[in-house]
């Protein structure tokens, strides 16, 4: 057996444990630092939005030896275009993409012919292309809706296939990747498109999806925990998430690699556009939903239950009992003789004789 499959095993079997949810604290930290970086590079920076989103004109041509970024922008100002984003897509072919606020068709024309004409490139290589602000703004909106109707029908799945509580911990860990998620298109300056807000509903339901399993298996190690005193809440939880570790990293690993395949090796071949952007969010998002599945999920369901009285008494007889049986394997250890000395004490099997009569 393989070093990982016999840590599975003997993670599986509670042989070796990580404590999770008793470092929930660190974790919580950990993620607040995160957090509050993403919500203040949200908050400075905002996001960069594609062109589908703000609308604008977009002007691509192909790339030669006498191009520069820094030359087409000016170019494109000089024309009356105004402030220009220039972005160069590698692949088969070497492009330019010029974007630009919206414009009239006359300036439109004028800036196509300036490009034209300064780089030797014929108009009819310039593709132009435009997009109405109040489009952008509708698949903005559809997108808000479409994220809000998400977490609540998830909200009110959870609550019936698990309880409240599990919907809760689902919720808060959702939002955690989603808030991550923007933070770091923000701090990094990723362009927004709408192939992002596709990546970012499919990265929701991965990490719903392990943090589901985890929980299905913390339901069945916490079914009848309140008649026994073999471990409290967070115990069984912190074994399920154990139990579910490397189910949880392999189907990560699984699901990462094909990702950066594309957005790292795709990218580079094809340059920007709609496969990178998709890749871009999934991966980002994918890592994020890892982490919140691990550090986030469980430990905050275990929060929520350990403040239920039932679990509070529960936690106090499997205090009492650990302190019991540890007091007991003292006394079972020495014992005082009359002198005053502590004399180890071994106990000592009697074996039965055995008495045939008649023989």
């Amino acid at each position: 057996m393989s070093r990982v499959g016999d840590l599975g095993g003997r993670l599986y079997r509670g042989e070796v444990s990580f404590n999770f949810v008793g470092r929930q604290r660190l974790w919580y930290t950990i993620s607040g630092l995160i957090l509050l970086i993403s919500v203040v590079a949200l908050l400075t920076r905002g996001l960069n939005f594609s062109e589908e989103f703000k609308g604008g004109s977009s002007f691509q041509f192909p790339a030669n030896s006498s191009t520069s970024q820094g030359a087409i922008a000016q170019v494109v100002n000089s024309a009356g275009g105004g402030q220009a984003t220039v972005q160069h897509l590698t692949g088969r072919t070497s492009q330019w993409v010029v974007q630009t606020a919206s414009l009239v068709p006359d300036v439109t024309t004028q800036v196509a012919s300036a490009i034209s004409s300064a780089f030797h490139i014929p108009v009819n290589q310039i593709s132009v292309s435009f997009v109405g602000a109040t489009w952008g703004g509708q698949i903005t909106t559809k997108a808000i809706e479409a994220l809000i109707a998400f977490l609540i029908v998830i909200v009110i799945y959870l609550t019936i296939a698990f309880d409240w509580k599990m919907a809760i911990a689902a919720f808060v860990a959702l939002l955690h990747d989603i808030v991550i998620t923007v933070g770091v298109y923000a701090l990094v300056g990723f362009p927004v498109a709408p192939a992002t807000v596709i990546g970012l509903l499919t990265i929701l339901g991965y990490s719903l999806y392990d943090t589901v399993v985890v929980f299905d298996k913390v339901r069945e190690n916490t079914a009848g925990l309140l008649t026994t005193t073999r471990s409290t809440y967070s115990e069984a939880a912190n074994l399920a998430l154990n139990q579910t570790l490397v189910r949880s990293i392999n189907t990560s690993l699984t699901a990462l690699l094909p990702v950066a395949s594309i957005l790292f090796i795709g990218g580079a071949l094809l340059g920007t556009g709609t496969l990178n952007d998709l890749s871009l969010v999934l991966f980002v998002g994918m890592l994020s939903g890892t982490y919140s599945s691990i550090f986030i999920a469980t430990p905050v369901l275990a929060d929520l239950k350990e403040r239920e009285p039932q679990y509070k008494e529960l936690a106090i007889r499997v205090k009492r009992r650990a302190a019991g049986g540890r007091a007991a394997q003292r006394t079972a250890a020495t014992v005082t003789t009359p002198g005053g000395a502590a004399t180890a004490v071994t106990t000592a099997t009697a074996t039965p004789v055995r008495t045939d009569a008649g023989t």
